[in-house]
């Protein structure tokens, strides 16, 4: 059975505000279905374990998707959400790639994560893919910090400078993310309309810009796996 890691923030706190945040919800369930419906086997972990927090505003009605509205009536996936198992406790040999979805929870743990930033190089290492969308990109700080010059002259998505101002968050954040990840030297790439999807991939590296860009940035990944398998495939037909 194919297996993918899915790494959730646990963190809900923001700077300056008695709002919250958490894991946002569709770039969980977008990339979860994806996987599903491709025949992937699915381990949900977050440093904490347990339940990650959801972003309020993502449960809003304007930002619900139909893999949300399918999570809602989906008993396994809600149980599995529940149950995320402890990061510490994962070991990259067991799965075929890791994905982190966003919300802005990552900028603070898992950027901080020791284990999170081991567990990337470790995939890395061992040539499989890591892909990350939205906020997720911020794990790759930890990995970073683990391999200093990691992230120089990396082509990658996150989300941007201009959204985070368009959304009213970027004072209750401790750093925006593009401009961290580009003064780690990673070239920065974003849609040219704000909160359009955008999708990079950089070797192993697999990243998408905004909510929208959940899906896309899993079926990429999905569609490397695939690519992957069949290179391997092709001298043994031959």
């Amino acid at each position: 059975m194919k297996k993918i890691l899915m790494v959730l923030t646990s963190h809900s706190a923001m700077d300056n505000t008695d709002g919250k945040t958490g894991v946002w919800l569709g770039e969980f369930t977008d990339p979860y279905y994806e996987f599903i419906d491709a025949g992937y086997q699915i381990t949900l972990a977050s440093p904490k374990g347990g339940r990650p927090p959801v972003d309020p505003m993502s449960e809003l009605t304007e930002h619900v998707t139909g893999s949300n509205r399918k999570y809602n009536d989906d008993e396994v996936a809600k149980t599995a959400f529940s149950q995320t198992q402890v990061l510490n406790q994962i070991r990259s040999d067991d799965y075929d790639a890791v994905f982190y979805p966003g919300g802005h929870g990552p900028i603070w743990d898992l950027a901080q994560d020791n284990n999170s930033g081991i567990l990337i190089l470790d995939f890395l290492d061992a040539g499989k893919p890591v892909a990350a969308v939205c906020h997720g990109p911020a794990a790759l700080i930890s990995a970073e910090r683990q391999r200093p010059g990691f992230l120089n002259g990396k082509i990658i998505s996150a989300f941007s400078n201009t959204e985070e101002t368009l959304v009213g968050r970027s004072g209750n954040v401790p750093y925006l993310l593009q401009t961290k990840l580009e003064e780690f030297g990673a070239d920065v790439k974003t849609a040219l309309v704000p909160f359009l999807s955008h999708v990079e991939k950089d070797g192993l590296l697999i990243t998408g810009q905004n909510p929208l860009s959940a899906g896309p940035t899993a079926k990429a990944l999905i569609n490397f796996l695939d690519e992957t398998a069949e290179a391997r495939r092709s001298p043994e037909i031959a």
